[in-house]
């Protein structure tokens, strides 16, 4: 079965990859998203659906739900994914809370369950970028010991106790790399043993900003680890380097690396990229552009990662809120979505209980009926494309009525412009993504058919929101909270390659 690199054209960053019988499942970085921590499946490590998240909230913050600020370019980064006695087990570190969590499971599917993580003297564990290594001594399972390798610039190898609860008393505690780079130099580390050795997988981010694949190995964890980069090579002329994720065997005893690549405005994009062994060290050909990967299961009919719905019953669970949401302030019934606000907001960044799904390369369209019925003088509801410089087209009540409004934050300026305002007499609202040009079209349809909004606006990823841009349905209020939108009819399509 042929694919085609990338092998998901949206944002799945720092991914990490198992594979458990003759199935694969991969996690990635969720950042602000909630439910978080989502876990895909796949039986040939090219075509993948949606099977579980680990969490749908961590109850930590304020922030993390929106109440005292927010928690952009934050949250839940670089998670572990293994399996071991018979468990799955997912570390990760959120960012805005400095702590790292664990979770298990019988079954990928879920349910999942959080277990206590600990670091240094009862204080809360923080392991950077964490690849987890269950190291069985070769008699009965469950004998062996648990490893965490973590940090950026410099990277540690520290023993956990059994339960992965906390830091091993005189365990094992070591510096294994160091790179004093005034960008990251290494992180992203992945642990494993193979053949007798121990290694180390890391991505090296250059000073030149080139990104790298390193290896590292030893005969044993508290020997000398020797080696450094083998990998630095490119996919689509982007200049951005297919790195960060780690190792994993193939159904027939092949090897492929499951990495990432930044790929401009859609975001940090999942390459899966064949290698061999060879005297001990992986070395990759090249990326390819197309795969052709064996599989267990040819025939397998995989779901899409993205759903038009029609809100009615629910929502889709492809969906994913912008930061934690507040329950009580959504509905579903017959007519459709119905978000009340309970604060007061700018923009559609701001905006508490925003509705969002991925977007996907190399282009999409979304489209949406919004019901501004309940709004209140101030309110704006309707479509975006969610990121720091985003594009909004909203339905916005004014003291004369019901008007569309196009705002856009401007790429370069910084600046918030309002485009277009105009009376409302439109049935529904739409965004077209081009990651060919990283720009997104806003229209409406009205009884003579769909209008664009404004010129194509700019989209750039940024650090701001360390995210690809995502579609989202909000509602806001700028004047007093307690208004009402009602969203139905979501319509999603994207351009295969």
């Amino acid at each position: 079965m042929i694919a085609i690199n990338p092998v998901i054209y949206a944002d799945f960053p720092d991914p990490d990859v198992v594979r458990v019988g003759d199935c694969f499942y991969m996690i990635s970085t969720s950042m602000h998203m909630f439910p978080g921590a989502q876990i895909l499946r796949s039986y040939d490590l090219m075509h993948w659906e949606h099977c579980s998240y680990v969490y749908d909230s961590l109850g930590e913050t304020a922030r993390q739900r929106m109440d005292e600020g927010h928690i952009y370019g934050k949250g839940m980064w670089a998670a572990s994914l293994k399996h071991h006695g018979g468990m799955f087990h997912a570390v990760f570190t959120s960012n805005d809370t400095g702590h790292s969590y664990h979770f298990t499971a019988e079954d990928a599917a879920g349910p999942w369950t959080r277990q206590p993580m600990e670091g240094a003297s009862g204080a809360p564990a923080f392991w950077y970028d964490p690849g987890l290594l269950f190291d069985e001594d070769g008699c009965q399972p469950g004998s062996g010991r648990v490893y965490v390798a973590h940090g950026n610039r410099t990277v540690r190898i520290t023993e956990l106790t059994a339960d992965l609860s906390a830091k091993k008393a005189d365990g094992l505690d070591r510096v294994v790399v160091v790179d004093d780079n005034p960008r990251l130099g290494w992180e992203g580390s992945h642990l494993i043993k193979h053949d007798g050795w121990y290694y180390l997988f890391c991505i090296h981010w250059r000073p030149d900003a080139m990104r790298a694949m390193g290896c590292f190995r030893a005969r044993s964890l508290d020997g000398d680890f020797e080696g450094g980069e083998f990998m630095e090579l490119d996919l689509d002329d982007r200049h951005a380097g297919v790195a960060q994720g780690g190792p994993v065997q193939l159904h027939d005893g092949s090897w492929a690396l499951f990495l990432f690549q930044d790929h401009g405005a859609v975001g940090r994009i999942p390459v899966a990229v064949p290698f061999r062994w060879v005297d001990g060290w992986p070395v990759v050909d090249a990326v390819p552009k197309y795969l052709n990967l064996p599989t267990s299961r040819p025939d397998y009919q995989y779901a899409p990662l993205y759903a038009s719905d029609d809100l009615r019953s629910g929502w889709s669970v492809l969906w994913q809120w912008n930061h934690e949401p507040h329950l009580d302030l959504i509905d579903s019934d017959e007519d459709g979505l119905h978000i009340t606000t309970d604060c007061l907001a700018a923009d559609c960044t701001q905006a508490i209980n925003t509705l969002t799904q991925r977007c996907f390369g190399p282009r999409c369209t979304a489209e949406v009926t919004v019901d501004g019925t309940g709004l209140n003088v101030g309110d704006h509801a309707g479509i975006c494309a969610l990121q720091g410089c985003f594009a909004q087209l909203a339905v916005t009540r004014k003291k004369d009525g019901l008007h569309l409004v196009y705002t856009r934050k401007d790429a370069q300026s910084g600046e918030i412009i309002t485009e277009d305002d105009r009376p409302w007499n439109g049935e529904r609202l739409r965004a077209a993504f081009d990651f060919t040009r990283d720009t997104v079209q806003m229209a409406v349809q009205t009884g003579d058919g769909w209008t664009n909004i404004g010129q194509p606006h700019q989209l750039v990823y940024r650090l701001d929101h360390f995210m690809g841009c995502r579609v989202g349905l909000f509602v806001y209020s700028t004047q007093a909270a307690g208004g009402t939108a009602c969203f139905r009819d979501f319509v999603y399509h994207v351009e295969e390659e």
